[in-house]
Formats: C-alpha cells, sequence, structure tokens
C-alpha cells in the first residue's frame, strides 16, 4: 500500500547532490516500485505540486513523476479561459496556476531521463517549488524539449513537449543534478517578505 512521504526542504543537503542512476535491472524491484507508488501517494496528497523528484523526498536517484494536471494546463492556457478554472493554486514548477475541477490524476513516471533535444526558444515564467517554500522567481526554460526516458514497467520511451508541461521536466531534471530553481531565479520573492 502506498504510503505519503515527507517532502524535504531546504537545506536538506539531498536536494544538493547529483543522483544516480537507477540500474536498469532494478527498475523492477520491490524498492524502486514502492518508491514510485508512495511518490505518487505524496504528489496526489499535495494539492499545490504536478511534479516530484525523488531527492525531493530524500532519495538520491534518477527518478521523477509528473501529474498529467500539467497537460491540462496547457490545454487551458490554449482555451484562454474557456476549460473549467476555480481559484488559484501554485504549482511545483511554480507559477500560479488556475486551479481545475477536482480529479485524481493520472502520473508520467520519468526513470533516467536524459534531454535529447531542445528549442532556440526560451520562455520567462515564474516558478516556485515544494522543496523551497514560499520562493517564487521568475526562471527562462527552454519551450519545448525531446526527453528520452525509462518508465515504471522499465521500457525506454521519447517524448516530445513543450510549453507548462516542458517547463515542469526542466525542472524536475534539475532537482536530479542537486540545481533548485532558486539559482537561475531573476526577481526571487519572499513570500513571508511580503506579507510583512
Amino acid at each position: 500500500m502506498a504510503q505519503k512521504l515527507v517532502i524535504v526542504k531546504i537545506p536538506e543537503k539531498v536536494l544538493r547532490k547529483t543522483s544516480k542512476d537507477v540500474p536498469v535491472g532494478s527498475i523492477s524491484s520491490r524498492a524502486i516500485q514502492n518508491l514510485i507508488g508512495d511518490m505518487k501517494a505524496t504528489l496526489a496528497d499535495t494539492p499545490n505540486g504536478v511534479g516530484l523528484a525523488a531527492p525531493q523526498v530524500g532519495e538520491s536517484v534518477r527518478l521523477f513523476i509528473v501529474s498529467e494536471e500539467a497537460e491540462e494546463i496547457d490545454r487551458a492556457e490554449k482555451k484562454k479561459g474557456k476549460s473549467v478554472r476555480r481559484g488559484k493554486i501554485l504549482t511545483d514548477a511554480g507559477e500560479e496556476e488556475e486551479a481545475y475541477e477536482k480529479r485524481v490524476w493520472k502520473h508520467y513516471t520519468f526513470i533516467n531521463p536524459k534531454m535529447l533535444n531542445r528549442s532556440r526558444t526560451k520562455i520567462d515564467r515564474a516558478e516556485g517549488c515544494l522543496s523551497v517554500p514560499k520562493k517564487f522567481g521568475d526562471v527562462k526554460r527552454f519551450e519545448k524539449i525531446i526527453v528520452e526516458a525509462y518508465d515504471e514497467t522499465g521500457k525506454k520511451f521519447t517524448r516530445g513537449t513543450a510549453r507548462f508541461f516542458a517547463r515542469v521536466i526542466q525542472h524536475e531534471l534539475d532537482h536530479l543534478d542537486g540545481t533548485l530553481f532558486i539559482d537561475k531565479a531573476k526577481n526571487l520573492i519572499d513570500e513571508d517578505e511580503i506579507q510583512q
């Protein structure tokens, strides 16, 4: 049975380590399958997150998950307000987005991910992070990327993404290399300072 894990926060050292590859033969192991299940349960129980990397739950392995909610955010942006929206949320890749009708979201698993290609175009947008609470800033990221990874069954796949989904993947890839969004952000804002 999957359990919710504690999301580690700065200055925990695991957030600054370069994560190790998961041996492909170990993907089907109980340890990795339990980690994936627990990460999904954790993200599902975190209303303001759309991505979660293993280092954020204390495991220095190259694995992250992304909620299909990130795709929904992209679809809603295309429709410019025609989708069901309620209230504001802050995503793990940080921007203030509209909250969508409460749903059980599917999660995509990326194991040993590598960026194969990226667009020349970069976009600046606000980001935040579950491991860096109450801080937000503008981060310039590639608009489109192509990523290769293994899924939770050990099958290799290639996926092209754009816009917000691509941003979330780049944010999570940074986590695997010990980089936090605050290392790249401009116009960094501390929520606590605003409220004073």
